[in-house]
């Protein structure tokens, strides 16, 4: 695979299998546009397609904001039809964000809101400048969030805190979320995707077979009890046993040395 330029985004590969993803819109907060939800959503059926060129992704955002939010300018013109087709498109994005075979991080960097935040809270865990805003503002203006807002955000915080913040629309800091457990790590600004990129350096520099099933064994278990979440564990497990990835990662570790991953 090899990156495209987009309108909206831009792409760097960052070492052999990490990939910087930037929402450039910075003379609207990142305001996500009709354009930048399809090149989202572009992108991820592309790293779908070939998962192996990529090994995590990191998402942050130009200037001033991760993303403020859907871009209300544009849809303040959209018919019910338009306004439908274009979330539509965002609820494909959510969807395989959420169940990627590839682990994304969001470096949020200033303000996170409504489908910004929802934006973040589809990837697998999320790091925050320390002066980031979050808030999920959408009962503000007549709607509710519907990029998975109503699920990511208690899972991430708890149903009771989650109805607060949804509810009253309360922007919050990156220290509350972090409290919340929302956010893994809190960073200084100017450290903050240098930190999110070590960080995805280090989970590309394993397995990926194993990384791939680990997540989904993490993330198809909590839909269910531990008993059930349990055998889908065993099933991802067994299902590494015979890849040429765990015979290499077995053999460099009694042969001292570091293990050459080929993701099969």
């Amino acid at each position: 695979m090899e990156l495209i330029p987009y309108e909206t985004l831009l792409t760097q590969k960052v070492g052999e299998h990490v990939l910087l993803v930037t929402l450039n819109r910075p003379d609207v907060l990142n305001a996500i546009s009709g354009q930048m939800v399809k090149e989202l959503l572009d992108l991820e059926q592309r790293l779908e397609h070939d998962p192996g060129w990529v090994r995590c992704a990191v998402t942050t955002g130009t200037g001033r904001a991760f993303s403020a939010g859907g871009d209300l300018k544009a849809r303040n013109t959209q018919s019910i039809a338009e306004w439908t087709l274009h979330h539509e498109i965002g609820e494909r994005l959510f969807q395989l964000r959420v169940e990627s075979k590839i682990p994304w991080i969001a470096a949020v960097n200033g303000l996170c809101y409504a489908g910004g935040l929802e934006l973040a809270l589809s990837s697998d865990f999320i790091y925050a400048a320390s002066d980031a805003r979050f808030a999920q503002t959408e009962c503000r203006i007549g709607i509710m969030p519907g990029g998975m807002g109503t699920q990511n955000l208690p899972r991430a915080v708890g149903e009771r805190r989650a109805k607060e913040l949804i509810l009253s629309a309360t922007p919050f800091s990156a220290a509350e979320a972090f409290e919340w457990g929302m956010v893994n790590r809190l960073c200084e600004p100017e450290q903050l995707v240098s930190e999110a990129l070590e960080t995805a350096a280090r989970i590309a520099a394993n397995a990926p077979l194993s990384v791939r099933q680990a997540k989904k064994s993490i993330h198809s278990g909590l839909q269910t009890d531990i008993r059930t979440g349990y055998r889908l564990e065993l099933e991802a497990y067994y299902r590494l046993l015979d890849t040429y990835d765990r015979k290499e990662g077995v053999a460099a570790f009694n042969e001292k040395r570091a293990p050459r991953f080929e993701g099969r």
